[in-house]
C-alpha cells in the first residue's frame, strides 16, 4: 500500500474516531375516567414555561357536563386517536412499521406524551388540555385521497370560546391543525404550546439510540439538541423557529408553523442512563402571538412519521429534509445529488438490499475505474524506480535534505510526479466519507435482512459476548470481521506493489494495523455499511488484478527511459510544484549549512 493511500486511510480513521466522540413498547391506552361535571382549570398566580404570568381565576360553570370521547381514524399509514379532553392527539400508531422486537410502533402514546395549551383569557391563563371539548366527529376509516375535518369547541368564559380544528388525511403523515378564539387578548400576549414526549425504544441498542436521538429545530439553519447520551441539555432560542422535531433514529414527531414562526422557544432533552424503557424525554415550549389566534390565522402541521428522505423532502416546510442527516456541508452534495438518487434508482429494480449494496459498489467502482487505473500506474512507476530510490538513500543516508533533492531530480528526469498517486486516492475520499454518514441514516435498510443479518440498519450480532470489551462492545459483528480480513488482504496485495518508504513509521506495517483499528470503531455500526466496505475491498482487488493484466511494465519502463533522455537534453520544463519543492529543499539545505557554520563558530569561541 503506497504512502498516499495510507494517509487517506488515516484521514478516514480520524473522521470515524471524531464521530464516535462527538457525535420498550408503550402500555395499552388507559381509558379516561368519566366526569360528572365540567370545570375550566386555571392556574392561579403561577408562571408558564415561557414566563407568562397567570394571576386570575375563571369560573367553572360555563360548560355543561361532557362525556369523555375518543375518536379513532384509520388511514392507510396510521391509526390516529383524538380525544375531546383538550381536543388533543392522544395516540399515533404507524401501521407500516414495527419496533425492533416487532411490536406496534407508537410515536405518540397516551402514557408517554403530554400536551399543555396555555390560552390567555379575560379571566386568566387557561390550560386547554384539561378542558373537555364538544365535537360531532365520529370514528372513521379514511380512504386514500380523502380527508376528514374534526372540530372541537369549548367556552372559556361567558362570552369567549375556543375552537380547535384537525384535518386528517387518508394517507401520509401530516396532520393539519388550527386554533381560533374570540378571547380579548392584549398585543403582547401569547398562546403557548408545551409538548413533552418520552421517546420510547424503537431500535435494538439503547446506548446507540441515546447517541442519535435529538431535538431538531430550524431558524435560518438546522440546530440540534440532545446529542449527549449521558447528560441533560437545554436551550432557549432567541430567533423565530419555523419547525421543530423530536427525532428518533428513524422517526420524527414534529410541529411546523411557517406563517407565524414560534417565538420564546425553550427546549429540553433529558436522559436517565438507567431507564430501560425511555430513550430520552424531549420537551418543547413554543409561543405564537394571540393576534394569530383571534384572526383565525394560527395554522400548524404535525408531522408524525418516518424520517424517510422520500417523504420528508416533500413536506412544504423550509429545509424539512435536513432531518435526514447526510453529513457535513462539503459531503452533503455527494449524498444528496449522487448517492441518494443512485440508491433510490437501484431500489426500483432490486428488492433485496444486500444485493442492492453489491450493485451500488459495482456502479461506484466502475465510475471510479479511471482513477483506480491512474493510481495503479503510479504504483507501477514507483515500483520500477524502487532500486534507484534505494541507491539514493544509501548514498545519502546521513543527509535527509540531500536525499530528498536527489529523489526530486530522479522524479523530474523520468517525468513522475510524487503527487500522482495521491490525487486519485483523495478524489475517492468524498464518496467514502459520504457513505459513512449515509448508511446509518437510511430508513430503507431498517429491518431488512441479508444472510445472517436480521437488520442491515444496525450491527449484525453474530456472536453475543458474556462481557463487554472496551472500545469494542459486547458482540462480534461478522460483517466487520470480514471487512477487516479483506482490508488486510488488500494491504498485503498493495505492499507487493509498493516499495518501502523511508521514515520513522513503517507504512507497510501500518497498512495491517489500521484495519484492526477500524474493526473496533465499526463493530457497532450498521451491517449495511460494513458489508459495503467488505464488498468494496474485494471489488478493488479484482479491479486491480484486471488492470494488471493490461499493464505492460516493459512499456512503462521504456516511457520512463524516454523521458529521462528528453529531460537530460532540457526538453522538459519543470512544473510550478517541482520548482517550488526544489527551492524549498535548496532553502532547507542552505539553512542547514548556515546552522552548521554557526555551531562551528560557537565552538571556536
Amino acid at each position: 500500500m503506497d504512502k498516499n493511500f495510507i494517509i487517506g486511510l488515516m484521514l478516514i480513521m480520524l473522521m470515524l474516531l471524531g464521530y464516535q466522540l462527538l457525535v420498550p413498547t408503550p402500555e395499552e391506552p388507559v381509558k379516561t375516567e368519566e366526569v360528572a361535571t365540567q370545570s375550566i382549570p386555571v392556574t392561579d398566580k403561577s408562571t408558564s414555561a415561557n414566563g407568562i404570568s397567570n394571576d386570575s381565576s375563571a369560573t367553572d360553570t360555563l360548560n355543561p357536563a361532557i362525556e369523555p370521547k375518543d375518536i379513532i381514524f384509520e388511514t392507510s399509514d396510521a391509526r390516529i386517536v383524538l380525544t375531546n379532553k383538550g381536543g388533543l392527539l392522544k395516540e399515533v400508531l404507524l401501521k407500516k412499521y414495527k419496533t425492533y422486537d416487532q411490536k406496534p410502533l407508537y410515536l405518540i402514546s397516551e402514557n408517554y406524551n403530554k400536551f399543555q395549551l396555555n390560552l390567555p383569557t379575560s379571566k386568566g391563563n387557561v390550560d386547554l388540555a384539561k378542558i373537555y371539548f364538544s365535537t360531532d366527529a365520529e370514528s372513521a376509516t379514511i380512504a386514500e385521497g380523502d380527508s376528514v375535518i374534526v372540530k372541537f369547541k369549548a367556552n372559556v368564559s361567558e362570552n369567549e370560546t375556543v375552537e380547535q380544528t384537525y384535518v386528517i388525511h387518508g394517507e401520509g403523515y401530516l396532520i393539519d391543525y388550527g386554533i381560533y378564539s374570540n378571547v380579548s387578548a392584549g398585543s403582547n400576549q401569547f398562546f403557548t404550546i408545551d409538548w413533552e414526549n418520552d421517546l420510547l425504544q424503537l431500535e435494538n441498542d439503547m446506548k446507540k439510540n441515546r447517541e442519535v436521538v435529538t431535538l431538531n429545530y430550524y431558524t435560518q439553519d438546522l440546530e440540534s439538541l440532545g446529542a449527549s447520551a449521558t447528560s441533560n441539555e437545554e436551550a432557549k432560542v432567541e430567533e423565530p423557529v419555523k419547525w421543530f422535531t423530536m427525532k428518533h433514529k428513524y422517526f420524527l414527531a414534529g410541529l411546523i408553523s411557517e406563517k407565524y414562526p414560534f417565538q420564546n422557544v425553550a427546549l429540553n432533552a433529558n436522559v436517565n442512563p438507567n431507564d430501560t424503557v425511555i430513550v430520552k424525554s424531549m420537551m418543547a415550549s413554543a409561543s405564537i402571538p394571540m393576534a394569530a389566534i383571534t384572526k383565525g390565522d394560527a395554522n400548524f402541521q404535525f408531522f408524525l412519521g418516518p424520517n424517510d428522505y422520500h417523504i420528508v423532502e416533500k413536506v412544504k416546510a423550509e429545509n424539512f429534509d435536513h432531518n435526514v442527516y447526510l453529513g457535513y456541508a462539503f459531503l452533503k452534495p455527494v449524498n444528496k445529488y449522487f448517492l441518494v438518487p443512485l440508491f433510490f434508482f437501484l431500489e426500483k429494480f432490486i428488492s433485496n438490499y444486500g444485493l442492492l449494496i453489491i450493485c451500488l459498489v459495482l456502479f461506484v467502482k466502475l465510475l471510479l475505474t479511471p482513477l483506480t487505473y491512474k493510481s495503479y500506474i503510479s504504483m507501477a512507476k514507483m515500483k520500477l524506480l524502487a532500486p534507484e530510490l534505494e541507491e539514493i538513500r544509501e548514498k545519502n543516508s546521513d543527509d535527509a535534505a540531500k536525499q530528498q533533492q536527489e529523489q526530486m531530480k530522479l522524479y523530474q528526469q523520468v517525468g513522475v510526479s510524487p503527487l500522482s498517486g495521491c490525487v486519485p486516492v483523495l478524489a475517492t475520499m468524498p464518496i467514502l466519507f459520504s457513505l459513512f454518514f449515509l448508511f446509518p441514516n437510511l430508513i430503507e435498510l431498517r429491518q431488512e435482512s441479508f444472510l445472517w443479518a436480521n437488520d442491515l440498519s444496525t450491527y449484525d450480532s453474530f456472536i453475543k459476548l458474556p462481557f463487554t470489551v472496551p472500545f469494542y462492545g459486547d458482540h462480534v459483528s461478522l460483517f466487520t470481521i470480514m471487512m477487516t480480513i479483506s482490508s488486510i488482504g488488500y494491504a498485503y496485495y498493495n505492499n507487493q506493489m509498493t516499495p518501502t518508504q523511508p521514515g520513522p513509521v513503517n507504512m507497510k506495517a501500518l497498512g495491517y494495523v489500521m484495519p484492526v483499528m477500524f474493526m473496533f470503531v465499526l463493530n457497532s455500526f450498521p451491517a449495511g455499511l460494513t458489508f459495503y466496505y467488505f464488498v468494496s475491498n474485494l471489488v478493488t482487488i479484482v479491479q486491480q488484478l484486471i488492470i494488471k493484466r493490461f499493464v505492460n511494465e516493459d512499456k512503462i519502463r521504456a516511457i520512463l527511459d524516454e523521458n529521462r533522455k528528453k529531460n537530460a537534453n532540457g526538453e522538459k520544463k519543470q512544473t510550478k510544484f517541482q520548482k517550488y519543492l526544489e527551492k524549498s529543499l535548496q532553502a532547507a539545505d542552505e539553512a542547514k549549512k548556515k546552522q552548521a557554520e554557526l555551531e562551528k563558530r560557537t565552538k571556536k569561541k
